[in-house]
């Protein structure tokens, strides 16, 4: 993507700050969630579709399943454009004892992303891809459903403008408690580059409480907002805070069980290039054993 000379260094620091954090959510972690009863006890095969809506939406469950997570930026950078953001992020569990659950999950996001200046074109590609370990306990811990452990950023970014291509790494956890068709918890992580000089270094946050209402049929209520703070920005650019929620609905196409949702954010703070609003959705297959 071309840059002009004069606001090269500025708007890079931009995209590779506040950009990369809307990048990333879905980074964070595909989620809007909700849970089973217990943490990572996977749905049988036959499991009805309500044990699926909750086996498919906790981010601990030990479940293979394959999320296709698509967010539509509306109004995005200093020329309101649109930008598209597909997460793929497969995820694989690994029974580490009896008693603990090694849940890995992957984010690779492929990008479209408008010109950021007159005379910019679009620019099509990866993102820097996330990956995060979560040791989970196989029963929850006092009624709470627990997971922590490292996240990695990877440079596998395809073009400058669609973020950092510096290593990063730092902690994530999840918590979340189930009552009765209410699931409540949150997930949060903070990535620091660790590899190379101050251009294109990031230290960001995501934290995304979740809220939801599920339903006997399959289908459930959904708010799960994405908060991003990108530290390195000035204070006025750092964050991104959306507030809105979407409805989702479990159900089989010969025989696949499939987790469908659709949402829509409206961004109360963001960065100057940030989106104004987010619609999100999400189609996720499922591979109970």
């Amino acid at each position: 993507m071309a840059w002009a000379e004069a606001e090269g260094d500025a708007m890079r620091r931009v995209i590779s700050g506040a950009g990369a954090v809307a990048l990333r959510l879905g980074v964070a972690l595909g989620l809007g969630v909700a849970v089973p009863a217990v943490a990572a006890d996977p749905p049988a095969a036959g499991a009805d579709v309500e044990a699926l809506a909750r086996a498919a939406q906790n981010p601990v469950a030990a479940m293979v399943s394959l999320p296709f997570q698509n967010n539509t930026n509306l109004n995005y950078g200093p020329r309101g454009h649109t930008q598209n953001v597909l997460n793929i992020q497969p995820v694989t569990p690994l029974s580490l004892s009896p008693d603990w659950n090694l849940i890995n999950r992957i984010v690779l996001p492929v990008v479209a992303q408008p010109g950021l200046s007159p005379g910019q074109g679009s620019t099509f590609g990866t993102g820097p891809a996330v990956v995060s370990f979560f040791a989970s306990p196989v029963q929850p811990v006092r009624g709470l459903i627990l997971g922590a452990g490292p996240v990695v950023q990877a440079p596998t970014t395809s073009d400058a403008a669609l973020g950092s291509n510096r290593w990063g790494a730092g902690p994530t956890a999840v918590g979340l408690t189930m009552q009765g068709p209410w699931v409540m918890g949150a997930l949060v992580n903070n990535i620091w580059s660790f590899d190379g000089g101050p251009r294109n270094r990031f230290n960001t946050m995501t934290l995304q409480p979740f809220v939801n209402y599920n339903f006997k049929d399959g289908t459930y209520l959904v708010s799960a907002p994405i908060l991003t703070s990108n530290w390195e920005a000035p204070t006025g650019n750092r964050w991104l805070v959306p507030a809105g929620g979407g409805v989702g609905r479990i159900f089989k196409l010969g025989g696949q069980p499939i987790n469908a949702s659709l949402s829509g954010y409206y961004n109360m703070v963001h960065p100057d290039i940030g989106p104004r609003w987010t619609v999100r959705a999400q189609v996720q297959f499922m591979f109970p054993k």
